[in-house]
């Protein structure tokens, strides 16, 4: 057995290998099969600690379909999530965008939002917890400090003061006043009991109101969250979870490749140009406490014709540096460009797998060391592999041996390779190659 070889719980183990099988990235149990990635997730929790002390941060992950830009990712939101950070997701697509004329940025804002997690709520649904629990924690720690019990006028004061102090500290940024009624709406709606009230104010931050009479009705507010500034409340939301207790915001966007599809050149300018005002915001210090990871392949960002090195303003900040090459990256760039694993690599991942799939299924490991090295091999040495062969390629490939493997023992691996029976995940990366119009990547 692996001298490292750590005993994964059997929930988590079903869950790790039904997705890679499924080529999908698992959202727990990363930890027990993270290779070769260790420099890339350094580099992220840096970002994680300047967040932390009240800055921002904007990074690019690109690299091809299938070699671990989507499991980086979910690796660093796991890390935000336990290190008490509230995290939001959404993937680009024809109805979500940075921009459009048919409310797609609002959408992906309502996305997001929808998506926010927190570690009691991982899965996302978190706006009304997190409020809630705003509320609660102020009212609990003015109990601490005046001795009053709840319900004495006293007390109410004292937690006015304090929701007043982090209203006010909101009201001071762009839409902030608006933001700042609307937290105090919510307050007062939780005081007295009142939910269709506190349902009204969340329906105004997940950007359902449509029109300004609708959320003047409603509400009283004339102001509604728009395609064009909802950025802008998220740069709110950070600053309101910080004085919530949450450490800070952290959003994931990936298919960026949605925006390159874009068939309209001055839209997709549009949106290239919305980026470019978010990254800047972050680079600049404008955002506190909030840092966007985003996921690209190579072709998305770099051609010329219509990537994002098409927005001379974009390439000229996301071009690599020249001193920057293969085994000597600079890991602090905005962009970081994943290299591939090694084969190295893929041997050390596989040896994982197969202890988990032994101890899931409850059988002893035949595979040894060897087996797997010639496993490896063969893979590496199909046509065309050392250019376009992905780790979820191999790896769907191995779950599946080892799936036959263990419900046909008198049969060796050699023999399944050699099968008829068995055939090799096709290989997707090659998208990246092909018509530049339709290039791109799933997660």
């Amino acid at each position: 057995m692996n001298e490292n070889h750590k005993k994964v719980p059997k929930r988590i183990a079903q869950a790790v290998l039904n997705s890679l099988k499924g080529g999908v990235v698992p959202r727990i149990g990363l930890p027990y099969i993270m290779v070769g990635r260790k420099n890339e997730v350094s580099a992220l929790k840096h970002d994680v600690d300047i967040i932390t002390e009240g800055g921002a941060s904007f990074r690019f992950i690109v690299g091809r379909y299938g070699s671990g830009k989507s499991f980086l990712l979910q690796a660093i939101r796991n890390f935000a999530i336990d290190n008490d950070f509230i995290v939001a997701d959404a993937d680009l697509s024809p109805e979500r965008r940075l921009l459009g004329a048919h409310d797609q940025g609002l959408a992906t804002y309502r996305e997001l939002i929808s998506n926010l997690s927190t570690k009691t709520k991982p899965e996302g649904g978190a706006l009304t917890q997190v409020l809630d629990r705003w509320i609660s924690s102020v009212q609990a720690k003015a109990v601490a400090e005046t001795g009053l019990n709840p319900g004495d006028p006293t007390l109410t004061k004292t937690v006015d003061q304090s929701i007043y102090a982090v209203t006010t500290a909101v009201s001071e940024q762009v839409h902030g006043f608006e933001f700042a009624q609307l937290l105090s709406l919510y307050y007062h709606a939780y005081l007295e009991g009142d939910d269709e009230q506190k349902a009204k104010v969340v329906r105004w931050f997940r950007g359902e109101y449509t029109t300004r009479r609708d959320a003047k009705k409603a509400l009283g507010v004339n102001l509604i969250i728009s395609d064009e500034d909802w950025y802008d409340y998220l740069k709110l939301f950070a600053v309101f979870f910080r004085m919530a207790g949450y450490a800070g915001m952290m959003i994931f966007i990936d298919e960026l490749v949605n925006l390159y599809r874009i068939t309209r050149a001055d839209t997709r300018k549009d949106n290239y140009e919305k980026l470019l005002a978010m990254y800047n915001d972050a680079l600049q210090g404008k955002a506190r406490y909030l840092g966007f990871v985003v996921g690209a392949t190579p072709q998305v960002v770099e051609d010329k014709r219509r990537g994002l090195y098409s927005y001379e303003a974009l390439r000229s900040r996301l071009a690599e540096g020249k001193f920057s090459r293969p085994g000597a990256r600079d890991l602090l760039a905005p962009v970081i460009r994943l290299e591939p694993l090694t084969p190295e690599e893929m041997l050390v991942l596989c040896e994982k797998l197969a202890d988990m799939h032994a101890d899931l299924y409850g059988y002893e490991k035949k595979l040894g060391t060897d087996n797997l090295a010639g496993f490896i091999k063969l893979e590496y040495s199909r046509i065309g592999a050392e250019q376009n062969i992905t780790p979820r390629e191999v790896i769907r490939d191995f779950i599946e041996l080892l799936d036959l493997l263990y419900q046909n023992p008198s049969m060796t691996m050699e023999e399944l390779l050699q099968s008829e029976d068995f055939s090799y995940t096709k290989s997707q990366a090659v998208s990246d190659e092909t018509d530049q119009d339709f290039a791109g990547f799933t997660i």
